[in-house]
């Protein structure tokens, strides 16, 4: 009788295994395949811009974008956000829904890595005083994994702004604060237009910050906040906030 018992869970074991042993091969295929498509994405539709060393240079655009393209696979494009000397190179997109795009890629296809995406109650364009912009925490790195470096002062002077680039103008975003918050925090509030409510919710931000940055803001104008997920406590996510400034070129 032991005998049979033990040969029961030994196969009962060896089944689990195999489950796990597959279930794990799948996510590391699922991981693969979405870094690749995005590292394609980049090779496909945007392009280096070229440096001639004159003044302004770290100041010049990085990169462009074919728009056109992109929003023939998929009219959801909203945007590209991108960070020199960091893995964040990414096309965004805008759904109906904050659902749809955390378990699909830019092109619809289904993936644990989601897409970088705007929150669904935002205007389209950017156009609030204050827009959200979502990416997972990936066990890779992908995606939104690194917004935590910028906790540490020295990453963020090395990384002080990010690219986004849009269909209709491209901006610097100039970071001027980052922490970790819960995810039912104020820091969620999407704001319309500028209003006395929105300037506390700036000094909030700014009071919060793991990082102190040299950045004049400007209440009346537009900005961004970047979240991803963060595990010191249950619900907590990093947030990023970043003050566009748009780019009119050298």
């Amino acid at each position: 009788m032991d005998g049979k018992v033990r040969r029961i869970l030994m196969a009962v074991f060896g089944i689990t295994f195999v489950i796990s042993s597959v279930a794990a091969l799948r996510i590391v295929y699922e991981y693969h395949s979405a870094d690749a498509l995005y590292e394609e994405s980049a090779a496909v539709y945007t392009r280096e811009e070229n440096k001639d060393g004159g003044p302004g240079e770290e100041d010049a655009i990085p990169i462009s974008v074919d728009f056109a393209a992109l929003q023939s696979v998929n009219e959801d494009i909203a945007a590209w956000i991108f960070c020199e000397g960091t893995d964040i190179n990414y096309p965004v997109v805008q759904g109906e829904d904050n659902d749809f795009y955390l378990g699909h890629t830019y092109d619809k296809a289904v993936s644990r890595s989601g897409s970088i995406f705007v929150e669904a109650l935002n205007a389209p364009g950017f156009a609030d005083s204050n827009t959200l912009i979502y990416g997972h925490h990936m066990k890779n790195g992908s995606m939104f994994a690194t917004l935590r470096n910028w906790s540490d002062q020295a990453y963020y002077e090395e990384h002080p702004m990010f690219w986004l680039l849009t269909p209709g103008q491209d901006y610097q975003v100039l970071l001027f604060s980052g922490y970790t918050t819960a995810a039912t925090s104020d820091a969620y509030t999407v704001f319309r237009g500028p209003c006395r409510e929105f300037d506390d919710y700036l000094q909030a931000a700014l009071a919060e910050s793991d990082f102190s940055a040299d950045v004049e803001i400007d209440p009346a104008g537009r900005f961004v906040m970047l979240s991803t997920c963060e595990y010191s406590f249950q619900d907590a996510r990093y947030v990023l906030h970043g003050m566009l400034v748009p780019y009119e070129g050298q």
